[in-house]
């Protein structure tokens, strides 16, 4: 940027806007920042008491502020993202289609890390809507060096900063313990609650068995479901510390791979993840039942995104894994979307 005379800016970019004011009539901006300065300028522009301007000291080399933003959010971009151009120089990263949003933070930091580059996003690992405006970006100045934005595109050429991965319709199957249920003495209400569950993220719960609280009938209900094909087992009642609790043992006797039994997600903190197989079993406690946000909203549509969480994944639900019950909840705080 630097400062030349109204009479020698003829043909020059405008740095920053300039507010005209005619006492009863207008007040408001007059040029804009990056209009091209014409001749006939001149007399309005010494009208609003201006002598000098400061225009764009700009070289062959740079990028208007339009053409670098596009290029960085089509090089940051990934499946199920759509670029929307609202205009002064921001590009708006938009959802296609329903699913679960991921973002390699690794390569956003390492983007941002350029002083003259913008990128803000909402948090990964939410579900997002078709059209919902999911990241943002530009460049700080109205011009850049065409080296900022080649380097911008060099950190996204190794995969997406930002995609929106579409959740798989999987076929659930569903094993409720407990002698209470099982001898009939309560009616079950966990199953009407997966089921809509599951249903909102396209899924469909295709049977559900019923277990007393013995580990080995608990583990012939899985693998029955299993030998009967479904994609995925969720297992209800008997997740906590009581000493006749046999659920997690039962998914042991299944056969199952233990990734986790406990998160540290409240409500949700006897969740249990294990893999039978190809099959993931998730050990779900009572609060999935009754909260309208727990540890379910949190793991489950990542698995059916298509990912294999790992113990550190649970883990890393610490951070932002305890509910605030804000009422008519979407996330604000832990920014995980909204509630089935």
């Amino acid at each position: 940027m630097k400062e030349v005379s109204v009479q020698d800016a003829v043909g020059m970019v405008l740095a920053h806007d300039l507010t005209q004011i005619i006492p009863g009539e207008f007040k408001g901006s007059k040029f804009k920042k990056g209009h091209i300065i014409q001749s006939e300028d001149i007399e309005i522009l010494l009208s609003m008491g201006k002598q000098h301007l400061y225009v764009v000291d700009k070289e062959e080399t740079d990028v208007h502020e339009d053409e670098a933003a596009a290029r960085i959010a089509e090089a940051a971009a990934g499946r199920g993202i759509r670029l929307v151009a609202p205009g002064e120089g921001k590009i708006e990263l938009v959802a296609e289609y329903d699913g679960l949003l991921k973002i390699n933070t690794a390569m956003l930091d390492q983007l941002i890390d350029q002083d003259e580059i913008m990128f803000a996003s909402i948090h990964e690992n939410q579900l997002v809507q078709a059209g919902q405006k999911v990241a943002g970006t530009r460049v700080i100045p109205l011009f850049v060096n065409e080296s900022v934005v080649k380097g911008a595109e060099r950190v996204c050429q190794n995969g997406s900063l930002i995609e929106v991965l579409p959740l798989k319709s999987l076929k659930i199957g569903l094993v409720t313990t407990g002698s209470e249920v099982y001898s009939g003495k309560i009616k079950d209400a966990f199953g009407p609650v997966l089921q809509k569950k599951f249903t909102a993220l396209g899924s469909t719960v295709v049977k559900q068995l019923f277990a007393d609280d013995d580990e080995q009938m608990i583990a012939d209900c899985i693998n029955q479901l299993i030998d009967e094909g479904v994609d995925m087992i969720g297992v209800t009642g008997g997740m906590s510390v009581d000493p006749d609790d046999k659920t997690p043992t039962g998914i042991r006797v299944a056969g199952g791979h233990i990734v986790t039994y406990g998160a540290p997600v409240l409500p949700g903190a006897m969740f249990m993840l294990a893999y039978i197989g190809n099959v993931p079993v998730v050990g779900l406690p009572g609060c999935v039942m009754y909260s309208r946000v727990s540890i379910f909203d949190l793991v489950v549509p990542r698995i059916l995104a298509g990912e294999i969480p790992n113990r550190r994944d649970i883990k890393k639900l610490a951070h932002g894994g305890l509910c605030q019950n804000c009422e008519d909840c979407t996330y604000p705080r832990c920014g995980f979307g909204k509630s089935s």
